[in-house]
């Protein structure tokens, strides 16, 4: 096992993983910037290295300088989270070249998967159902046109080093196609330096289901699914779990696997669908690092999801077998951002007076505390708020009663948000697509 970590990260994640190091008796070591000096992860982690930079988010992606304070303090490993450099192959490359231990899967399976397009061919030949689309990356708008037609309208022009809804345009009909396509390459090209797009079917009606996998780069195992369709710019808000039957879940479980067991993948990873309204679901991507909202499987499993993938990356073999996970209960996550609940625009500033939720069922992960500055430069992410019930309605219930009882003054954040959708009809009969809010526009009215 490893002895020292170095988390490349901040914030709750950061704090998250603080928790299972140390649950794993090994020592937690944070880098942070000027902003985060006085944070929670950093003040109570076991040493802590300030890597000044002018640009605040710098300092969690100068792939070098963390490199070096990882080998200053002795590092065995470093855990990279969730965003900044978690999917990023070059660091793990660099890190394997310093004999320092990335915990997630290889270099070469960090691009494959980085890659829509490659990632969407490599799971169609693992038996994963995949939407019809390009065979490639496109750039010829006749050829692009004459594609797109023999798919059908509506199609969504996708970036294939795209991520969190960037470089993603939907088409309905063939006369706003070029100009779609131009945009969404010249997005592409500017957020990721690499300018090649792709078209699939759009999958209207559709919902955001995904599968949490762990392999240890030979076998794999899943601890079933998350519904996510609740979504703004194509960020998530509201996560839960479990969604669909058993059955189901077996039969798309069984393929995750497959699909992990064929890129020999290491680690934690969520394998993402969209489920048309006739029931066929379509992947969509691979998340090859701890997702924001593995704290629901967590909660339905009893599994630490976070350890796991540290024991895996330290060497160990799966300790858990497929009919070692069962799922008890329902749990439902919002993430308390701090944003204008109507207008959904960032609202960062000083936390003047701040209380959590607790109970039965009741679990926060978060960094925040009265007299945190919530910072412009990062994600407006301040907590997740998880409830745990002996079904849905129980967990909504219990959701919603730690929501009345947080307390939050200094920001906006979107618990009013979360609470009219936790009480509106539809959400209540799981009557949610991935335009839930566009449909819901006067929730809070």
């Amino acid at each position: 096992m490893f002895r020292r970590v170095l988390i490349a990260n901040r914030g709750e994640i950061a704090l998250r993983i603080i928790r299972s190091l140390r649950s794993l008796g090994i020592e937690a070591i944070m880098i942070h910037g000027r902003e985060d000096r006085l944070t929670t992860p950093v003040r109570i982690a076991d040493e802590a290295i300030h890597i000044s930079r002018n640009d605040p988010l710098a300092s969690y992606l100068d792939i070098e300088a963390i490199i070096a304070a990882a080998k200053e303090v002795g590092a065995d490993a470093v855990h990279p989270g969730y965003g900044f450099l978690a999917e990023n192959p070059t660091f793990a490359q660099r890190l394997a070249e310093e004999n320092i231990t990335f915990i997630g899967p290889s270099p070469d399976v960090l691009r494959l998967l980085g890659d829509k397009i490659t990632a969407r061919e490599t799971m169609s030949k693992a038996g994963l159902p995949i939407a019809k689309g390009s065979p490639g990356p496109i750039s010829d708008i006749n050829q692009a046109s004459k594609i797109a037609e023999e798919i059908g309208f509506p199609v969504i022009i996708k970036a294939a080093a795209g991520g969190g809804g960037i470089g993603m345009q939907v088409v309905e009909n063939d006369g706003d196609f070029e100009s779609a396509l131009k945009l969404c390459q010249g997005r592409a090209l500017s957020a990721f330096g690499d300018d090649r797009v792709f078209i699939e079917k759009f999958i209207q009606g559709a919902k955001h289901v995904e599968f949490q996998v762990l392999g240890d780069g030979i076998n794999a195992v899943h601890f079933g699914e998350r519904f996510c369709s609740i979504q703004r710019r194509h960020q998530k808000i509201l996560e839960e779990g479990p969604w669909l039957s058993e059955e189901i879940r077996d039969d798309i479980g069984s393929k995750v696997v497959a699909g992990a067991k064929a890129v020999g993948y290491k680690g934690l990873a969520t394998f993402e669908f969209l489920q048309d309204s006739n029931g066929e679901f379509y992947f969509l991507e691979v998340n090859p690092r701890v997702q924001v909202e593995h704290t629901v499987t967590e909660m339905i499993t009893g599994y630490d999801l976070v350890s796991l993938g540290i024991r895996i990356a330290a060497g160990e073999k799966l300790s858990v077998k497929q009919n070692d996970i069962s799922i008890n209960g329902h749990a439902i996550q919002v993430r308390i951002n701090a944003e204008d609940p109507i207008t959904l625009e960032p609202s960062p500033g000083r936390i003047w007076e701040c209380h959590w939720p607790a109970g039965p069922g009741i679990r926060v992960d978060t960094h925040a505390h009265t007299g945190y500055d919530m910072p412009a430069s990062f994600d407006s992410l301040l907590a997740k708020i998880i409830a745990w019930g002996r079904n849905r309605d129980d967990a909504i219930r219990r959701l919603d009663a730690a929501l009345s009882e947080t307390m939050i003054i200094g920001v906006d954040t979107l618990i009013p948000l979360h609470r009219a959708i936790l009480r509106e009809s539809d959400f209540r009969e799981k009557e949610v697509t991935i335009r839930y809010l566009e449909e819901h526009p006067k929730l809070l009215n």
